[in-house]
């Protein structure tokens, strides 16, 4: 792999394998330049892998240790000893039980930035038991205004807590423990848990409840499409458009776009008429297929865009002109963000397979052919 570039390049990183939102975080550090090193787990299949083409694992270097193993564990701590940050993903308690918790950790490097990503946090009556995204979202309040009237709290894949209130939480917290070292000198151990980063994410939601801008239940607020004007219509190509003409004077681009008088429609934000507008904008789209609707908004402030599929979105014209979307190993996928002027984030590097690095590692921390080895006959390194 190639040294990564970027405003996080030198800073070094163990990341313990898992699932989702540990290593969309830590995909993210390593786009911004961080020296990523994945520990994965051996693999005692003995069957023929496949290359790897996961997002989630590009631009890191491998490594497999058992980490049940205690020869595993010593390597371990000894990659802590030489590192900025550790991330682990299990749940409370098995870290130390498997000898590398934070306390440890410390010992052997008082700098060390000690990340825990976890569902339910690290404390509380549910801490300990498993779950996934839907059931985080669902106990912190974010679930439940999701979806349309009358219908069932509609699932928003697993954004909310694995990506935003998990993974890009514990980026934003890893940098805010690696800024308060500089001036501390000391790392410290972060406690990331999805079910409050999905809560907090919808704090502005508490805000427009306080104010009386909010009604509990689904489908009947502005921004859970209750509101005709911030929603998706079909096309006559069975496509869809999306509108967020939440301004009056996007409002009124809408409507001219549409070719409707506003003197003729209920005000915008009068809830009793917006039946008649939902009618009045779904019978306007049905009349024109996507690509003539994106034609009749070109530059247009009427907030109206097209519903691009993942599979079109890397040709969407604003996208490909950004570059918002790169080929990594042949795998179509977004490109790292955000943007540096200074010191830009290099192309990202394909995922390697699982303990690619593994000899390359060992003999940087100062290891014998003979050393690695014996730790391979141990089962302790794969």
């Amino acid at each position: 792999m190639d040294r990564r570039t970027g405003p996080l390049e030198g800073l070094k990183i163990i990341e313990v394998a898992s699932l989702a939102p540990a290593p969309f975080g830590c995909m993210v550090l390593a786009d911004l330049g961080a020296d990523v090193l994945l520990v994965d787990r051996p693999d005692r299949s003995g069957r023929q892998q496949l290359p790897p083409i996961d997002p989630l694992r590009r631009s890191r270097r491998s490594i497999r240790l058992d980490l049940k193993n205690p020869a595993g564990v010593a390597i371990l701590l000894r990659l802590a000893a030489e590192s900025d940050v550790l991330v682990e993903a299990f749940r409370p308690g098995v870290a130390e039980r498997l000898g590398f918790g934070p306390d440890v950790c410390a010992e052997r490097n008082p700098r060390l930035i000690y990340a825990r990503m976890t569902g339910w946090g690290q404390d509380g009556p549910l801490a300990t038991t498993a779950g996934h995204d839907i059931d985080y979202v669902a106990v912190s309040g974010t679930l439940e205004p999701i979806g349309r009237e009358g219908e069932r709290p509609l699932p928003p894949l697993n954004l909310i807590g694995d990506f935003g209130g998990g993974g890009m939480l514990l980026v934003i917290g890893v940098l805010a423990a690696l800024l308060e070292r500089e001036r501390s000198g000391r790392g410290q151990t972060i406690d990331v848990a999805m079910v409050d980063g999905s809560a907090m994410l919808a704090s502005f939601l508490y805000g427009l409840r306080a104010a009386g801008g909010w009604q509990d239940g689904r489908g009947t607020n502005v921004l859970d499409s209750g509101a005709p004007f911030y929603d998706t219509y079909t096309t006559a190509d069975g496509r869809y458009m999306a509108v967020g003409a939440l301004e009056p004077k996007f409002y009124a681009e809408l409507l001219a776009g549409l070719g409707l008088d506003e003197a003729g429609l209920p005000a915008q934000y009068d809830r009793s008429g917006w039946p008649e507008l939902r009618a009045r904008f779904t019978e306007a789209f049905a009349g024109r297929t996507q690509a003539q609707w994106v034609v009749a908004f070109e530059g247009s402030d009427a907030c109206v865009a097209p519903v691009v599929s993942p599979g079109d979105a890397p040709s969407h014209p604003h996208n490909a002109a950004r570059g918002t979307f790169v080929d990594v190993g042949g795998v179509v996928q977004p490109a790292p963000a955000p943007r540096f002027g200074r010191t830009p984030s290099g192309p990202p590097s394909p995922p390697v397979r699982p303990g690619s690095n593994t000899r390359e590692v060992l003999t940087g921390l100062g290891l014998t052919q003979a050393e690695i080895t014996g730790l391979q006959d141990r089962g302790a390194v794969s």
